[in-house]
């Protein structure tokens, strides 16, 4: 059966997390609404990382893989996501699984009506300082961009593809899919999703680029606002 959605889970050093993601996602395409593949965008990892992925990958046909010559940061591997993506809806979640992966049938739900569905992790399990920094950084950016989402660094989305091949991504910008989405006229909408301690493998942000860096960040997507050129076709030959 074609998939109709695609999942992307960006790798980096993620060796300890790979063979739950294996298991978490096996276990999800097996109850998911729609049907659903893996690709796996190995950030330049300098561990196990990609012996493990291929390994997932030459035993599992819904799984595949593409591989970054060097690490290029969160922000690409979601575009290189983006970019090999075939399915009509695209999906992204973290390798540390603190979100959960059956979830993303609530965000199903809404996907018809809407063309960004986004979780906000309810009841957080994260340290004090990551959930402040994280409140403060969210209240920075809707401030800036007035997109009404209260948590968007949460590691659980859909996107209708079009939608997604259309924004021009730089380094940051994955805090501001919602804004980006709204930016071409497209509908989003934020459901609650569960949320998990991170059980292996080591956190990838701290506390400048969780808070600093996204003020720095609102700046450039101004920018990208005013420059942003968005059109739809009515009819060609």
């Amino acid at each position: 059966m074609k998939s109709a959605l695609t999942i992307i889970i960006p790798v980096y050093n993620e060796a300890e997390n790979l063979l739950r993601v294996e298991e978490s996602l096996l276990n999800y395409i097996s109850i998911a609404t729609v049907p659903t593949q893996v690709l796996l965008v190995n950030d330049g990892s300098k561990d196990n990382s990609q012996a493990l992925i291929e390994v997932i990958c030459n035993r599992n046909s819904a799984f595949k893989y593409i591989l970054f010559e060097e690490n290029r940061g969160l922000s690409a591997a979601i575009k290189a996501g983006f970019d090999y993506t075939t399915t009509a809806l695209v999906g992204y979640i973290d390798a540390d699984l603190q979100t959960n992966p059956e979830d993303f049938n609530l965000l199903l739900e809404h996907i018809e009506a809407y063309d960004l569905v986004t979780g906000v992790r309810a009841n957080r399990k994260d340290s004090f300082v990551k959930n402040m920094s994280s409140k403060i950084a969210n209240g920075i950016r809707r401030a800036f961009t007035h997109d009404g989402m209260d948590d968007t660094g949460c590691p659980l989305k859909v996107i209708k593809t079009e939608y997604a091949k259309r924004i021009p991504m730089f380094k940051g910008l994955h805090r501001f899919l919602p804004a980006m989405i709204m930016l071409q006229d497209g509908k989003t909408i934020q459901i609650p999703v569960r949320h998990y301690p991170r059980i292996a493998g080591e956190a990838k942000f701290g506390l400048w680029n969780r808070l600093l860096g996204p003020l720095a960040d609102c700046f450039a997507y101004l920018w990208m606002k005013r420059k942003y050129i968005n059109y739809k076709v009515s009819k060609s030959s």
